[in-house]
This record gives C-alpha cells, structure tokens and sequence, in this order.
C-alpha cells in the first residue's frame, strides 16, 4: 500500500471515534429520568431484538493506556457488593422493559470482567437468564478477557452459559512498552489462555493491539504482529491509542515525548495492514481485521456492518440496554448512560430508581446524521438514495456544506462522490473520522481548538 505520509499528517486533528451520533459530550440532564423510563416502555412497542451490555468495572491495578471507567481493588466484598446490585438493576429494568423479547446479543466488558471469580460469574449470567428469556440460538456472547487474569474455573462457566466470542487484551509485546503502561503480560502468559479458551470450544477469538503507546516503533510492533499471528485469531482489533489526559488521569502517567509522532503511527498502521492481510486477513471497517469466512467481513462485503459502543457488529437493528456503573444503552430514539460513580449508581437503586445520569432524545436531524455518519464508518461508503428514501431528503441539498467539505478530500484521492454515492478509497479509508466529521453537526459548533478528542492520526 502506498501512503503520502505528508499528506496524511495534516489530517492529525481532534475528532470523535464515531461509536455514537451525537457524541457522549453531547449527553446532558435535558433527558430526563422519566422521559427516559416513557421511552424504555416505547421500545417495546418496536419489537426489536435486544442486545444487552453488562459493564464489569473492577480491575487490579491501572493500565495507564485504558480510557475506560474502571474502579481499582483488591477486596473480594466490593465485587460481591456489585454483584448484588446488578441483580437490583435487572429487577427494576424488568419492571419497565419486555424481557420476552428476543436477546442476540450479551457482552460483558470492564474493567476486568475475568477479575470476578467463577462463582461470581455464573450467578450474574444466571440472573441474567432469570429475566431476559429468550435468547436467540445464534445470539452472540462474548466477553472481554485479560489473560493475567483468566483461570478454567471461569471458563467453564463460559461454556456452560453459551459463551461463543471472547476477545482479549494485549496491547503489546514489547517488554519496555508493557514497563512504561504498567501492564506486564508475557506472550507465554497470553498463549495459554487463547489455548484455554480454544480447548473450550470458542471459535471466534479476537486480539486487541493499539499503535501509539510510549516507546513503540515499526521494528517492536512488527514484531508484536508476528507474535500476535502465531495465536491464530479469528479478529484482531488494531486501535490507535487515544491520549485524553484531560479524562484519564491514570494516562497523565505516560511521558508525552515518548509517544510515537504521527508519520511513525501511520508507518505502524501501513505494516500492521500489510501485515495481516499477507497472513490472510480482511481490513474491516477502521480498525478491525477478520478472516475471509468471519461474518464481520461478510457482512462489511454486504453493506451490513453496524458499529456500536461495543466497536464493529453484525448484530444491527437492535435495541442496546447497558446494565452496571457508567453503562450506555441506545434505541433508535435515545442513548441513556448510567452514573459514572459507585455512591450515585448505588442510592439510585437504593431508592428504587434506575441508575440513569444522562442522555440524549435524537431529533430527526441527529437521526438523520447518525445514519449518514454510521454507514461511512462502518462501511467506508455511503448510498444517496437509501437514505434519501428513509429520510424523506434531497441528499445533495441537506448536505452542501458537507459535500463542499469534502472536496479537498477528492482532490487528494482520499474519496470518491458521484451523483449517487460517496465512498472512501484504500487510503481514505485510514482517517475515515475525518471523512465523518462533515456531517457532524455538533462538531461545527466548536472551534477546531476546543475539540477534547483524541487525535485521528
């Protein structure tokens, strides 16, 4: 692949990962509570399938790269504590939500899902499946894996409650990139747990890498990729570290002069895509690659990758409930999140309330925006028609400003637009946030410099 890295450089700007439209600054206490509860009982008008996020929030110790809302210890009561109002939180959620209705998909994320024990595990996935009782046969449940943390007693629980996705963090191999984000993690240490779950039947592994961390260079990542390949994964999730220290403050911790600068990112990215598709793999959306026989890659080929919260999915057209602190759920009409803090998330059920902090009620135009902004991100190409004929648009009228945006992207060859379509080539591909970012009628209220995003290269 040949990239001109000068011309990429300059496209180095703030701009949102695009996991929802409007984005979560946009969230705010003008969604209220009981708009909020009408709206969970409006959605089951819709008969939507349900797709159910259960957020595990409890880790060890800091990774100093992670930009989830994670809390850290090492005492077995406060999991246990957890455990107890997750259980509160289904009750009440089943008091408002049909939990009939059909579940494809569960996913437990973190913190360190595998940081609670076996027994805790199978009571929270028995709770689970006291009230959401109908799961599909090909219902997707996956779970986020740290392999410092991961024993067989857990995984018979996996394979006891029909979990057939599990992926897992590694980050990197390199021994003074793990030091300098306090996350040690041997490849000997990640095989055996890949080999735990295989022998366990999972058939769909996927690895977690990101470019960008302190001290990475081409030479350490390509060995990384070779590494990385010798576990066989079906998916690999290669993200670009996002530096928020104004978020994060564990990330406040990383020496800023040892971070990549943005031409050695994008040399890392060309490898890693060269890399993997020499070995087989398929680039699917921004940063995920699969073999040629995973659904993701079908479904991309198809026009039918979704993206959500959760990253790049088959499972669209589904209403997503968040369960657990800071979790965020999505219909087709709003996103809702959870507090953020254990105190708040706690005395809401404490006084019979669902932990709800924010959210936002879509207007037709946010509708609009996100289907536009959603189809380029998940498939690198947008149909004028489609959405013209959903929204009721003349699309090249509602979006002039955007479409003239976009002009220096097509003379740079970094996308295509015709009378009928927009689509992004090879190396457009590679900054497909700022392909989006056009259409992203928050983001034109704010000045370039004012942006509190990660950078897009």
């Amino acid at each position: 692949m040949t990239i001109d890295f000068t011309k990429f450089i300059k496209y180095s700007k703030p701009g949102p990962r695009y996991t929802s439209y409007p984005t979560a600054p946009e969230f705010s206490d003008k969604f209220t509570y009981d708009s909020y509860i009408e709206h969970i009982k409006k959605s089951n008008e819709s008969k939507r399938p349900l797709s159910l996020y259960f957020h595990l929030p409890f880790c060890r110790g800091a990774c100093y790269f992670c930009g989830c809302n994670t809390f850290y210890t090492s005492k077995e009561d406060k999991k246990n504590r957890y455990v107890e109002y997750l259980k509160k939180e289904m009750e009440l959620l089943s008091s408002y939500l049909d939990t009939k209705r059909e579940v494809i998909q569960l996913h437990f994320g973190g913190g360190t899902p595998t940081f609670f024990t076996a027994s805790e595990l199978d009571e929270i996935v028995v709770n689970i499946k006291k009230h959401f009782t109908n799961f599909a046969s090909d219902a997707e449940i996956s779970c986020e894996i740290d392999p410092r943390f991961f024993n067989e007693e857990q995984m018979k629980v996996f394979k006891k409650h029909g979990f057939n996705r599990i992926s897992f963090g590694v980050q990197d191999f390199e021994s003074k990139v793990q030091e300098a984000v306090h996350r040690i993690q041997s490849f000997e240490q990640t095989k055996a747990s890949v080999d735990l779950a295989r022998k366990y039947g999972i058939e769909s592994i996927n690895i977690d890498l990101i470019y960008g961390l302190p001290y990475q260079t081409l030479e350490s990542f390509k060995n990384t990729l070779k590494l990385t390949t010798k576990l066989n994964p079906d998916r690999l999730a290669v993200f670009n570290y996002a530096h928020v220290p104004w978020l994060m403050k564990t990330m406040r911790k990383i020496d800023e002069t040892t971070l990549p600068t943005p031409d050695v990112k994008l040399e890392i990215l060309k490898e890693t895509i060269d890399f993997f598709e020499s070995q087989g793999y398929k680039m699917v959306g921004m940063d995920h690659f699969a073999k040629p026989d995973d659904e993701l890659f079908k479904a991309i080929k198809k026009g039918e990758l979704h993206r959500n919260f959760q990253g790049y999915t088959t499972k669209g057209g589904a209403d997503l409930f968040g369960v657990g602190v800071t979790s965020i759920g999505e219909t087709s009409n709003y996103y809702a999140q959870n507090f953020k803090g254990m105190d708040e998330y706690e005395n809401a059920l404490d006084n019979n309330k669902l932990p709800f902090h924010r959210g936002i009620l879509l207007s037709s135009d946010d509708k609009l925006r996100k289907d536009v902004i959603m189809q380029l991100m998940s498939n690198f190409k947008l149909d004028f028609r489609s959405i013209e004929a959903k929204h009721g648009i003349n699309f090249k009228e509602y979006f002039a400003d955007a479409l003239n945006e976009l002009k220096e992207f097509e003379k740079e060859e970094l996308i295509k637009i015709t009378d009928t379509n927009i689509e992004a080539t090879a190396t457009g591909s590679m900054i497909i946030r700022n392909l989006a970012m056009p259409f992203d009628a928050y983001l034109k209220k704010v000045p370039e410099e004012q942006r509190r995003f990660s950078k897009t290269v």
